[in-house]
């Protein structure tokens, strides 16, 4: 196909079987397709449907988001992962307000130089919400043209990511940007998938080499696979006569940063210095079931024990620690695991097993 039939077919296909009734593609403005494209790195469509709306409602407008406790939209975030992606987010907004008069630059160039957004979301605000040609190549549009060029190497290395660069510019078309950009990610997330491509109902299966050769899940070839570190922390889950539980704020950058998380310890060992430290009394404590957590560079295991605290002094009244109130829970962001064993100390407290 030359470049000017292969998107005719992809549009062609749009018209007909495309995605038109996303969240993000009413009302469409480059503040919700941002907040939608941000999202959707490294999570499903599925995923974030639920939380585009209710992120939406809390905060319709740049200036919002801009204006908001840095807790609050960490709470609304809070379950998607990869939480460098929030607080990017708030950063681009405020420079968003504060440079450019709360609208966003008018070029990929100066979307890429503002927080959070690389090349790829870049092209995708500017096509989507301006109307801009501009060429996309997130994880749905690189499969897509990897097998249809039948492209070696493994995408993430700098001279493959060069080649397949070259065929999303070549193949973008001059007209219908928005559409085509819509069209090309929802080929890959609908027919041209993972594991079960649909290859006989694709508008380019007549001339994907991939699929020609017979070989369409070989392309894009994986990453080299590497072991996967374990890792072991205990995290005591402390409870006071409120049923209320100890949380401290993670610094802002590095693992879970600027979330809400429990204590972290080596061993159970470490549990009366900690205690100590913190001025606290401890009573019985009860081992709840494990956790195993998978981050994308290692796995985290996790062992919780609910423990009873019989006296608290001052030292925790500090702005980087709460008891966090489980009836009535305060609007933080907290970590996906974290979430989860609070739901555990919850149920163990209602039901009378606590420690």
């Amino acid at each position: 196909m030359t470049p000017e039939q292969f998107s005719t077919a992809v549009l062609d296909w749009y018209d007909r079987h495309g995605r038109h009734d996303l969240p993000w593609q009413r009302d469409i403005t480059p503040y919700r397709v941002w907040v939608s494209e941000i999202m959707l790195q490294q999570t499903q469509v599925s995923t974030v449907l639920e939380y585009f709306d209710r992120f939406m409602a809390a905060l319709p407008s740049v200036q919002a988001l801009a204006a908001a406790p840095e807790d609050e939209v960490l709470h609304l975030w809070t379950g998607l992962g990869y939480y460098t992606r929030a607080r990017n987010l708030q950063k681009t907004a405020k420079i968003v307000v504060a440079e450019h008069n709360g609208q966003f630059p008018r070029s990929v160039e100066q979307l890429t130089e503002l927080p959070g957004i690389g090349l790829s979301t870049a092209g995708a605000i500017a096509s989507l919400s301006m109307g801009l040609r501009a060429p996309i190549l997130d994880g749905n549009v690189k499969r897509v043209l990897a097998r249809y060029t039948a492209q070696e190497g493994y995408p993430g290395e700098p001279k493959v990511a060069r080649q397949l660069w070259a065929n999303a510019e070549r193949f973008t078309p001059l007209t219908r940007v928005n559409h085509y950009t819509q069209a090309m990610m929802d080929l890959g997330a609908t027919l041209c998938t993972r594991s079960k491509p649909s290859c006989m109902l694709c508008p380019l299966q007549p001339g994907c080499q991939a699929h020609l050769l017979g070989l369409e899940i070989r392309y894009p070839i994986a990453k080299p696979r590497k072991a996967v570190p374990q890792k072991q922390t205990l995290m005591p889950i402390l409870a006071n006569s409120d049923g209320d539980i100890l949380l401290y704020r993670r610094p802002s950058s590095g693992l879970w940063g600027g979330l809400w998380s429990l204590p972290e310890l080596a061993d159970l060992t470490a549990l009366d210095a900690f205690a100590h430290a913190h001025d606290l009394h401890l009573g019985n404590r009860q081992q709840l079931p494990g956790l195993v957590h998978t981050f994308s560079h290692f796995q985290l295991a996790i062992d919780p024990w609910l423990v009873r605290v019989e006296q608290q002094g001052q030292n925790v009244a500090e702005a980087d620690w709460l008891w966090y109130n489980l009836a009535t829970p305060p609007r933080l962001g907290l970590a996906a695991p974290v979430k989860k064993l609070l739901k555990r100390a919850a149920d163990a407290l209602n039901a009378g097993e606590s420690p």
